[in-house]
C-alpha cells in the first residue's frame, strides 16, 4: 500500500505569497523613493558647487576687466548663460583677444577663467557640443543657468536685477522644475531655485 503524503513538505499558501509580494513592493517603493532623494540632494550639491565655481570665475573676470559681463534686461535671466561662457571661456577668433573688450591677454591666448567649460573635455557636464559663441551652461537638471548683470552693454543699470549693489549680478539655477520668477520672490515656482550667496 502506497501513501501519497505531503507530510514535511509545507508549501506557501496564497495568502502567504500575497503577503511576501506586498512586503517586497513596499520595500521597493521605499528604495526607489530614497534613491530619488539621494539623487536630488546630489544634484543640489553639484549645482551649489558649480555656482561657486562660476562666482569665483566672475570675480576674477571683474578683477581683470573692471566690471562683470554685461547683459540686457531679462527679468528671468533667460538665454544669458552663453554670455557667461563667452566671458569665462570662449575665444571666438583664437587670437588671444577677449570677446568683450578686444584686449589682448598675451601670447598664450585669452584668460580662461573656467577651463573646464570646454564642451569637448568638461567633466562637470555643464556644456556640450562644439565650442561656439552660443554655447550655453547647464545645471545638473539640464536647465540653463540664469545670469543678469547690473549693467547692460550701454553701461546703464538693468532694471530687472535683484542685487542692489551698483556693480553686481544675479546668478542662479531654476532647479528641478525649470521654472523661476525672480520678480516675485514668494512665488512657489521659486522654491527649488538655487542662488549664488
Amino acid at each position: 500500500m502506497q501513501h501519497n503524503s505531503r507530510h514535511g513538505h509545507a508549501g506557501f499558501t496564497l495568502i502567504e505569497m500575497l503577503a511576501v509580494i506586498a512586503i517586497i513592493a513596499i520595500l521597493a517603493t521605499i528604495l526607489v523613493a530614497s534613491m530619488g532623494y539621494v539623487q536630488e540632494k546630489e544634484a543640489r550639491s553639484k549645482t551649489e558647487l558649480q555656482l561657486g565655481l562660476l562666482q569665483a570665475a566672475l570675480q576674477e573676470y571683474h578683477h581683470d576687466n573692471g566690471s562683470f559681463p554685461a547683459t540686457e534686461n531679462s527679468a528671468t535671466g533667460e538665454k544669458n548663460s552663453h554670455i557667461l561662457f563667452n566671458a569665462l571661456y570662449w575665444d571666438p577668433e583664437g587670437d588671444g583677444r577677449t570677446p568683450t573688450t578686444g584686449a589682448t591677454t598675451g601670447e598664450k591666448g585669452p584668460t580662461r577663467y573656467r577651463p573646464d567649460l570646454d564642451p569637448l573635455t568638461n567633466k562637470q557636464g555643464w556644456t556640450s557640443g562644439k565650442p561656439s559663441a552660443r554655447t550655453k551652461i547647464f545645471d545638473p537638471w539640464g536647465n540653463e543657468y540664469r545670469y543678469i548683470s547690473s549693467k547692460n552693454s550701454s553701461g546703464k543699470r538693468n532694471s530687472s536685477i535683484n542685487n542692489p549693489a551698483e556693480d553686481s549680478y544675479d546668478l542662479w539655477s531654476v532647479g528641478k522644475d525649470g521654472k523661476t520668477n525672480p520678480a516675485s520672490p514668494k512665488d512657489k515656482v521659486n522654491n527649488d531655485d538655487i542662488w549664488v550667496k
